[in-house]
């Protein structure tokens, strides 16, 4: 009888030892995975993606850059979405704060100036463009960058995807940096991200006798080709050499992904080499 107690007794404290096994197993294996939960609710750079403590507590860590990037919702010939600029936008701004490591994003402006509405010139000609005042582009690029020194940014960086509001993002930088750099604030136009990038384009194709991108061309289409991972926005079909009437001027059928993504990279490339140029001796 004695022998069977021992026998049970045994039997009791190793399951008890087992259980507590397991549970310090259950433990661990939480403690492990609690990091990745946390970094999935907060490792995106996107502002629109976090919450306002996680955007404190960012800033607070070190992230005191923000990113205006202004896109344009225009039309870009039958074979292209009208977002374009939107797409590589979105796709550029979050691999440019990721570059940088010290960066978050604010959400894409998704209008620009694209001709005059009641006229209907420029981009206006066709349906599902729209067009903003120079004063309104202005004005958001001004309001944006001045939340974004109210939320603690030490440096807030304007850039644009189209042509049409350069010179606007420009004289808003100006402006803000003369009013605020005394403070310890600065607002940059990081224009190298376009026109540096148009001219590395213009270069390579020039050197291959293949056409110059002015709109919705090579340059365009083969960008969109790169970040359309979901292949929503290219109409391959439709996709037509310039003929004057349909929007295009250059020829999107020579678009290809590879090239889109050396372009996509050059503007990268650029607008991170230019804020780190300008922020050198800022943080």
């Amino acid at each position: 009888m004695k022998a069977m107690e021992s026998t049970a007794s045994v039997v009791r404290r190793l399951i008890t030892k087992g259980d507590q096994l397991m549970k310090s197993l259950t433990f661990a294996l939480i403690l492990l995975l609690l990091p990745s939960v946390v970094l999935a609710q907060s490792k995106s750079v996107l502002i629109e993606d976090l919450t306002w403590t996680e955007v404190r507590d960012a800033i607070a860590a070190g992230k005191t850059t923000a990113i205006y990037y202004a896109a344009s919702t225009e039309q870009n010939g039958p074979g292209l979405a009208l977002g374009k600029h939107i797409f590589i936008a979105h796709y550029a701004a979050q691999r440019i704060a990721e570059e940088l490591g010290n960066a978050l994003v604010y959400p894409t402006m998704p209008y620009a100036i694209a001709g005059d509405p009641i006229k209907k010139t420029g981009h206006m000609r066709f349906p599902g463009t729209v067009s903003v005042l120079e004063e309104t582009f202005g004005a958001v690029a001004r309001d944006v960058a001045l939340s974004a020194i109210a939320a603690g940014f030490k440096n807030v960086a304007l850039m644009g995807d189209h042509g049409g509001g350069q010179q606007t993002l420009k004289k808003v930088a100006e402006v803000l940096n003369a009013e605020w750099s005394p403070k310890g604030v600065h607002v940059y136009h990081i224009s190298d991200l376009y026109f540096k990038e148009k001219e590395q384009m213009k270069e390579y194709l020039t050197k291959r006798n293949m056409a110059i991108d002015q709109h919705a061309g090579i340059d365009d289409t083969s960008e969109v080709m790169f970040v359309d991972k979901e292949n929503k926005w290219v109409r391959k079909d439709k996709l037509a050499p310039d003929d004057g009437k349909m929007g295009v001027i250059g020829d999107p059928t020579q678009a290809f992904i590879e090239l889109g993504k050396m372009f996509v990279e050059f503007k990268i490339k650029n607008a991170v080499t230019q804020i780190r140029s300008l922020t050198a001796d800022k943080k």
